[in-house]
């Protein structure tokens, strides 16, 4: 896959694009020269969520993979127990976004109404509109399918995660989340400038596939926060590793959940937070000196 220095070389046409890119023209200061161009960037546009015509969150999101989208979130918010309890979903297009409207049973709607819940999602927000203490932490049933994972892996994971990220590679401003097999093969990877947004699509398009969660790791470009932890934790997966750092209630959100966490992750290294058990590897731990 070409850098992207090289593909921003070739003043990159519309067409050429992934989904969820757009290009703009910019005017590129460097060296002392002024250039004008054609760039790629990211689409960043609200998208709400309507369930059985009413409406319920609105999220700025990357408007690529909305089916997986509208099914991941509902499922790892707890709207819906399954995949096939979301009998519809119909992106429409609206004058100032996109509404995803999705039909659930009338007993999930009803609990909907009852939490009275309005999110107004930002990028890299997650709690906006949450009511209570209790609504804005929730905490998820303890997994109880866990697997180990190589260590090997991992590293082959993230090896190649960048060349997996169509959309990065040209704008450079979205994060991703990905599947991978023990092996460390990325099954599946989702896209979106909101951390939790690539999740939730994630999550959705492993239910359309019928992907285990039992039979890889999850692995993220973006920081492990507690919100990350239990919408995994909620889809029942059980091993996640994040390139940046976890925040405290993450970790001990994983603890509780029996998730293994780990962050940090770079090609020489990695730190696991919670449960390193299940990181299969050929080192003994040396203690910290008293």
């Amino acid at each position: 896959m070409m850098r992207r220095s090289e593909m921003r070389a070739l003043d990159v046409e519309a067409a050429r694009l992934p989904s969820g890119a757009v290009v703009r023209e910019v005017e590129r200061h460097r060296n002392g020269e002024v250039m004008r161009l054609r760039d790629a960037l990211t689409e960043e546009v609200p998208i709400a969520f309507v369930y059985n015509q009413r409406p319920h969150a609105v999220m700025m999101a990357t408007p690529a993979d909305l089916e997986d989208f509208a099914l991941g979130f509902s499922l790892s918010e707890g709207i819906v127990d399954s995949a096939a309890q979301c009998a519809s979903i119909e992106p429409i297009e609206a004058l100032a976004g996109i509404e995803l409207h999705i039909a659930i049973p009338d007993d999930k709607a009803a609990q909907l109404e009852h939490r009275a819940r309005e999110l107004v999602g930002r990028t890299g927000c997650g709690l906006c509109g949450a009511q209570t203490l209790d609504a804005a932490v929730r905490h998820p049933s303890p997994l109880t399918a866990v697997i180990a994972v190589p260590e090997a892996g991992m590293q082959r994971a993230l090896r190649d995660m960048a060349q997996n990220q169509a959309i990065n590679a040209f704008t450079g401003a979205v994060h991703a989340a990905a599947w991978a097999d023990l092996s460390g093969h990325i099954v599946m990877l989702r896209e979106d400038v909101g951390r939790h947004n690539a999740l939730d699509k994630l999550i959705g398009a492993m239910q359309r596939a019928q992907i285990d969660p039992g039979t890889g790791f999850l692995l993220v470009t973006s920081r492990a926060s507690f919100e990350m932890v239990v919408k995994a934790a909620t889809a029942g997966i059980g091993f996640m590793v994040a390139i940046s750092a976890p925040t405290a209630l993450a970790v001990a959100l994983a603890c509780d959940a029996g998730m293994t966490l780990i962050g940090l992750a770079r090609a020489d290294g990695y730190c696991v937070y919670a449960h390193p058990e299940r990181v299969l590897c050929d080192r003994s731990t040396t203690q910290p000196s008293q």
